[in-house]
């Protein structure tokens, strides 16, 4: 073998050696890495979610004519507070006061023909007595008496209806409140019927936030406190947030979940109870609740420590040096930077902290640093 040729053979003998020593050093499970790490542990956690809201008066009452006539007052504006029973709108009376006076003597003359027909049956009893009438004349006469009874009663009925209509011309609001849009103005005919209302009347001092919650939140509240009507006397008070993004100053409570789902969109309507004596809330608003969720005792872990795959989330726990890969089930909310852990880990389990979507399976990692 000549000399050209053994050094040939050298150079191959140390170019495999090389390789083989860069595939081991390269190797998942010999790679040796710094990454901060995590002890789980137990802590407490508050978080918070929104939900839209509408906002509603706690009651709009639509106010409409319960005659017809032309209005010949308004004697409110948009925006006013009222009082129960304040005058609101007058419609043209004439016509009313017209039948009702009408009523009135219809009264009179049936209570005369009362009169009459008594005394024509005192009469006729006299003579029945004396045998000079027959039996069925007094009868007839009785039956008189009974008839015109009626029509009086008639009468009476008639002339409360025209009173009643009469009192209808004088439209009051039937509760405290503030006055919204006038739709209709002077010399406008109105009646029963009519599509919009005259306005509404919205009770605003304590308001109704109406938001929801989906099926699978009310059935974990439920199972959480036992029964539902548990789980809304355990509610926190929760927060309004306007539409112009301004928290307001008071804090409300849940009072209703309903119990029927809607079938379109999976949710239950839920209502909450704002008191709004400086009338800040006005009914028909819209807005946000927020609902905060106090956690006792649970672990919490950064969102960073962990890495989603089909819709499942990971997270890489140290086990004797070696990074080794974890599903867990975290909480359905989260504020975004960190996870309320439900299972998957153990109080005292160490996990890599930062960086673990970077890491594989079975790579070495050194350092112990929290």
């Amino acid at each position: 073998m000549n000399k050209k040729t053994v050094i040939n053979a050298i150079i191959i003998l140390l170019i495999g050696l090389i390789s083989s020593s860069c595939k081991e050093k390269t190797s998942p499970q010999n790679m040796e890495n710094d990454y901060k790490l995590l002890e789980v542990s137990l802590s407490n956690q508050t978080l918070s979610t929104h939900y839209s809201a509408s906002i509603k008066g706690r009651q709009d009452i639509e106010i409409r004519p319960q005659v017809s006539g032309l209005i010949t007052e308004i004697l409110v504006t948009e925006g006013e507070t009222v009082r129960k029973g304040q005058t609101l709108f007058i419609l043209e009376q004439v016509a009313y006061k017209a039948a009702l006076e009408t009523a009135k003597a219809n009264v009179e003359a049936a209570k005369a023909k009362v009169e009459t027909e008594k005394l024509t049956v005192a009469a006729k009893a006299e003579l029945y007595a004396e045998e000079v009438i027959s039996l069925y004349d007094l009868q007839t006469s009785r039956n008189s008496l009974k008839t015109a009874e009626a029509q009086l009663a008639q009468a009476q009925a008639q002339e409360i209806n025209a009173h009643n209509d009469l009192s209808y011309t004088v439209i009051k609001s039937p509760s405290d409140g503030v006055v919204g849009t006038l739709t209709h103005r002077v010399g406008t005919l109105v009646n029963s019927s009519i599509t919009t209302p005259l306005t509404v009347i919205s009770d605003n001092s304590d308001m109704y936030v109406y938001f929801s919650m989906t099926e699978n939140h009310i059935l974990s509240l439920t199972r959480q406190y036992g029964s539902l009507n548990k789980a809304i006397a355990a509610m926190p008070e929760v927060e309004l947030k306007l539409s112009d993004g301004n928290v307001y100053e008071k804090k409300g409570r849940i009072e209703t979940i309903s119990g029927i789902i809607d079938k379109t969109t999976g949710a239950v309507s839920v209502r909450a109870a704002f008191p709004n004596e400086n009338g800040i809330l006005l009914s028909g608003g819209a807005g946000n609740v927020v609902f905060p969720y106090e956690m006792e005792n649970v672990i919490v872990i950064p969102q960073a420590a962990t890495y989603e795959l089909q819709d499942k989330i990971f997270v890489y726990k140290v086990v004797n040096g070696i990074a080794e890969s974890t599903e867990i089930q975290v909480f359905q909310i989260n504020d975004g930077t960190t996870y309320i852990v439900e299972s998957g880990l153990s109080i005292g389990d160490i996990i890599v902290a930062e960086g673990a979507g970077l890491l594989r399976n079975g790579i070495v990692i050194t350092s112990g640093n929290e």
